[in-house]
């Protein structure tokens, strides 16, 4: 301990009687508890707000001087986190309706009755670079750094995949190859559920269509 912090112990057990320190004392935050609820509406309103607009904001709305880092914190006080967005893909009203018929039709369906449905859907993955991710670590000098880089080109090399699942468990993969019609995707379910008979399973292709 330094001969100033045992100048600091003494003068504070002169004063309180005890060398610890004071609850309350310390630097004060800038924001208040009610600026900090007025902070959480407003990040919850404006979900895609950058931090730089959400500082530009604070500062005219609480009239005060705050920095980028100062609101960061702040929106950890509020107990929010900044996320990258999860994709999903977007529906119109006829998609969403098509999809409420459906959820209605099928309310009362037993647990038993859905055991016999299979589903199945299809997915597109990249062949040549595949899913790099948009952020990388490097320093501020490697920017330049090959490899910092993400590789990207106008049209890169790609396969469908197709499988399918059920109360009995998964089914295999298939891999398309060429173009997509209804007779060839008619061809896989007929080839993909061989092995799936014993369940007496139903069609349901992609949450949309079923057939008995």
């Amino acid at each position: 301990m330094s001969h100033f912090q045992h100048l600091i112990c003494i003068q504070r057990f002169r004063e309180s009687g005890t060398i610890s320190v004071r609850k309350g004392q310390g630097r004060k935050t800038i924001l208040d508890a009610h600026d900090l609820r007025a902070l959480r509406w407003h990040c919850i309103t404006y979900r895609n707000a950058t931090v730089m607009e959400i500082t530009t904001w604070a500062q005219e709305y609480f009239q005060k001087t705050l920095l980028v880092n100062t609101i960061h914190r702040a929106i950890r006080r509020c107990r929010l986190k900044l996320y990258r967005s999860k994709k999903k893909s977007y529906l119109n009203m006829i998609q969403k309706h098509r999809r409420f018929l459906w959820a209605k039709a099928h309310l009362k369906w037993t647990v038993a009755k859905w055991k016999t449905v299979l589903w199945s859907d299809e997915s597109k993955f990249e062949v040549l670079f595949g899913k790099l991710g948009h952020h990388v670590i490097r320093t501020k000098e490697d920017k330049d750094n090959p490899n910092c880089y993400q590789p990207s080109v106008q049209k890169p090399a790609s396969l469908m995949v197709w499988g399918c699942m059920s109360a009995c468990g998964m089914g295999s993969l298939h891999i398309w190859k060429g173009t997509i019609n209804a007779e060839r995707y008619i061809q896989v379910l007929e080839q993909h559920m061989q092995h799936m008979q014993q369940c007496q399973t139903t069609y349901c292709i992609n949450y949309n269509i079923m057939a008995a």
